[in-house]
């Protein structure tokens, strides 16, 4: 993952004019952390070869799939039924991730993270998120 994320970032930054150490150009810092990266890559690949650890567990697709969901929903839900009612479906949707989840622990922090958002996204930050839906009339 690191060495692809490294090469990536140099493939894009080769048409860009590098500079110097002392006058950077916009090729420069890519270049350098891109380079880097692929390295850091290349020596963890290699030392994966060599280390023995710990097998690596199963990965599990349900958390993954009711975590990307109610982020979906909840981009999608912000405008039109407002930051509260979408933050409960992010929080109650999210809730079947895991496989501990209580009613109750879910609702306490439900609430506990929506006042706590109202007040610093809408009140503190003044970000004009729409509280709740907007009814007719």
């Amino acid at each position: 993952m690191f060495s692809a994320i490294g090469l990536f970032f140099l493939f894009v930054a080769r048409n860009y004019r590098m500079g110097t150490a002392t006058n950077m150009g916009p090729a420069y810092f890519p270049t350098v952390l891109g380079g880097l990266m692929a390295v850091v890559g290349a020596i963890v690949f290699l030392q994966s070869f060599v280390v023995k650890g710990e097998n690596v567990p199963p990965l599990y697709f349900r958390p993954i799939f009711f975590v990307i969901l109610s982020l979906l929903l909840f981009g999608y839900l912000l405008k039109p039924i407002g930051l509260v009612l979408a933050l409960g479906f992010l929080l109650g949707v999210s809730a079947f991730a895991g496989h501990e989840s209580r009613l109750k622990e879910v609702l306490i922090l439900s609430i506990a993270l929506i006042l706590f958002s109202v007040l610093v996204f809408v009140k503190g930050l003044r970000l004009p998120f729409p509280l709740w839906p907007k009814f007719p009339g």
